[in-house]
């Protein structure tokens, strides 16, 4: 049973929502649309747990896992609307990892249009538990040389792309990402669920995520033979560390949501994802707050590069923190957001005025690091009513 409200135009999207959601088995989220700066959509269904016994409810919140990096890239966009950052000054100008002769060259637009080479994550700390620490992950991940192939181009930067952020908004703000999100976002927009770093007495809002990842991939064994492989050795070494799994689908041990992972552990719900994304389809203001200039606006959603990414094997398109907002329909060129892993993400889309965000716990049959079908299935049935299809 779908609850919540929505605009009887937006009757078929709400429709395709509910046939996520037929039994226990396919677990529950929530949905939320803005489209010109106005909510027309906030539903939720299903279940909260894997076995069925706890309702999704209106204050339900998930972990979204790479869904973070919009967020995060949208705290670091209003420091450089504030002065404190700009995008083509070497990031060694604030911190001083990036002062080596092969790191000169990094700029914030490069780390932000995932051109740094400096997506590894395996090898750098032995086992995800280390990853809990994320007031020295910072400086280790920074620490490393740049790695990628002669040709160039991007490489998503899968984990290690929040830390960079983090620490970067910390050297030029004093303030972790947690609190900067705080301060930037949610508390001006009212969000009622935004976190980079869980306050324990929010747990019990968060939805259980399942089903954990099957034995034959979640093993070193298969890790290491991912690592050999010359074609997928820069996808193992940005995503693939020892017991990420068990971090993740331990659910009597929640340190996870506690740390700042700012690329994977983001904790939302989908009406706070789409107000803030609901700005950034229009003129940077929602609810008379100005979350972006139009300025800075525009250069966060320009595309920096169109050529395929030597760490995913696809086309991404990457914007300055964004990449294309990914459609089972009609192309929407200009549409922006992040995606996650399992299956949640948000998007914002200026030619149609609409934004867009989907919550969940249960991660796809068929998952990637950035998703499975269900969103962009979703994108399409509400790009089409915008679009007056």
């Amino acid at each position: 049973m779908v609850q919540g409200s929505a605009d009887r135009r937006f009757r078929p999207l709400v429709e395709r929502f509910a046939r996520t959601f037929k039994k226990p088995a396919n677990g529950g989220g929530a949905l939320a649309v803005y489209w010109r700066g106005e909510p027309v959509v906030d539903v939720w269904a299903g279940y909260a747990d894997a076995h069925g016994q706890r309702e999704w409810q209106r204050e339900t919140a998930a972990m979204s896992f790479s869904t973070t990096k919009g967020i995060a890239s949208t705290v670091v966009h209003r420091f450089v609307d504030q002065g404190l950052l700009t995008y083509d000054e070497p990031l060694a100008t604030w911190w001083p990892a990036f002062a080596s002769d092969d790191k000169r060259h990094i700029t914030l637009r490069t780390l932000m249009s995932h051109q740094a080479g400096l997506h590894r994550i395996r090898g750098v700390v032995p086992t995800a538990e280390e990853l809990l620490d994320h007031r020295s992950i910072a400086d280790l991940v920074a620490e490393q040389q740049p790695n990628k192939p002669q040709r160039g181009g991007t490489g998503y930067h899968g984990l290690t792309y929040g830390w960079l952020v983090a620490g970067l908004v910390y050297r030029v703000a004093g303030v972790g990402l947690g609190d900067a999100v705080q301060k930037e976002l949610a508390g001006p927009l009212g969000l009622d669920g935004c976190f980079i770093g869980t306050p324990d007495d929010q747990w019990h809002r968060v939805a259980e995520l399942f089903p954990p990842l099957p034995e034959r991939i979640a093993n070193e064994k298969m890790a290491a033979r991912v690592a050999g492989n010359r074609r997928t050795r820069y996808l193992a070494e940005a995503l693939l560390i020892d017991g990420w799994e068990r971090l993740v689908f331990d659910h009597d041990d929640r340190r996870i949501l506690a740390t700042e992972m700012p690329a994977a552990n983001g904790v939302f719900t989908a009406r706070s994802l789409a107000k803030v994304y609901a700005a950034l389809a229009t003129d940077g203001q929602v609810d008379g707050y100005e979350v972006l200039s139009p300025e800075t606006l525009h250069e966060a959603g320009r595309v920096q590069h169109r050529g395929r990414d030597y760490v995913l094997g696809l086309p991404m398109r990457w914007r300055l923190g964004y990449h294309q907002a990914f459609t089972a329909g009609r192309p929407a060129s200009k549409a922006f957001g992040h995606y996650g892993y399992g299956g949640s993400g948000a998007w914002a889309d200026p030619e149609t005025g609409l934004s867009l965000a989907f919550v969940t716990n249960r991660l796809g049959n068929v998952t990637t690091p950035i998703g499975d079908l269900r969103l962009p299935r979703l994108t399409a049935a509400a790009l089409k009513v915008a679009r007056g299809d």
